[in-house]
């Protein structure tokens, strides 16, 4: 029979707090404890482990190699135990009262609202919290546990996602636009002369970039409605996911550039769980009517 732990998630918590606030003093403050029930706490796991956690280099306390791991493992066991009471909540209320999402803003927001509508139908009672993120901005929901459920045009290490479905990008522009104007095939050198029209990473680092990024006049914009309403007055062009300006290109607001090479993108979209073991009845119910609306709507097409 395996013995019981003799480190408490406490003691753990302690341990994760120092490194994260950069201290003794940080780490008291933001768990609401004195400075000497926190260095306690760490002196006790280094004498029941007999190991070192922390070495003073200059003026500073840095982690071992020994404590780096140690590090490491007791931030994934808290972020278990946390998942852990999580889930037992849901068991014991049945239904999530509430989901949360983050989707890629180039997900077709008339293809996420049917899917809304018919979940609706079935719990009408249920809340639906909405992020609409770009690029970073959606796995950060997802590493932050923020979001119940994400779709995503990257899946974050450490997760793993189920292929939604596939988004064309084609450049367009105002028909108008002097790029049409030149009555020809277009290079990518033509681009790089005219203001392209971008949609801002949502991350708070914004580690990832749009499609092409080569023109040298770039405005950017948070949300696709700015960027269409930008194109249509002739402001610049963009790379569209083809879905998003069908009504534009039906209008004749928007026109396909006619690249020589290149003309279309593609980006794979993704439906992820925070957490898989731990999803309520709700997401796993509306994670099956977005696989199935996605599926007929492609099917239909």
């Amino acid at each position: 029979m395996a013995s019981a732990p003799r480190i408490s998630l406490e003691q753990w918590r302690a341990l994760q707090a120092v490194v994260d606030a950069g201290g003794y003093a940080q780490a008291a403050a933001s768990l609401h404890k004195s400075q000497s029930a926190i260095t306690y706490a760490v002196q006790k796991i280094e004498a029941l482990l007999k190991v070192k956690l922390f070495e003073i280099n200059g003026r500073k306390a840095r982690l071992t190699g020994s404590g780096e791991v140690l590090y490491r493992r007791a931030k994934g066991l808290l972020e278990e135990a946390e998942s852990l009471e999580g889930a037992g909540r849901h068991l014991a209320a049945g239904w999530e009262s509430e989901l949360k999402l983050a989707v890629e803003i180039i997900f077709p927001t008339w293809l996420l609202l049917r899917c809304f509508e018919l979940f609706a139908q079935e719990r009408p009672d249920m809340r639906i919290e909405l992020y609409e993120t770009v690029l970073s901005g959606t796995d950060e929901a997802l590493i932050q546990r923020r979001v119940d459920l994400a779709i995503c045009s990257q899946i974050p290490p450490g997760f793993i996602g189920d292929a939604l479905m596939r988004m064309k990008f084609i450049p367009a522009a105002h028909p108008k636009h002097a790029l049409h104007q030149l009555d020809r095939k277009l290079s990518v050198q033509d681009l790089r002369k005219y203001r392209q029209l971008v949609i801002r990473d949502s991350g708070s680092l914004r580690s990832r970039n749009a499609p092409w990024l080569g023109a040298g006049q770039r405005w950017t914009v948070s949300h696709k409605s700015t960027q269409i309403h930008a194109a249509v007055m002739g402001l610049g062009f963009a790379w569209f996911a083809q879905d998003t300006i069908r009504s534009e290109l039906e209008q004749g607001l928007l026109k396909p550039l006619p690249l020589r090479e290149g003309a279309e993108l593609f980006a794979e979209l993704y439906l992820v769980y925070a957490d898989r073991d731990y999803a309520g009845p709700g997401a796993q119910r509306l994670a099956g009517i977005l696989r199935d609306q996605v599926k007929a709507a492609c099917q239909g097409s």
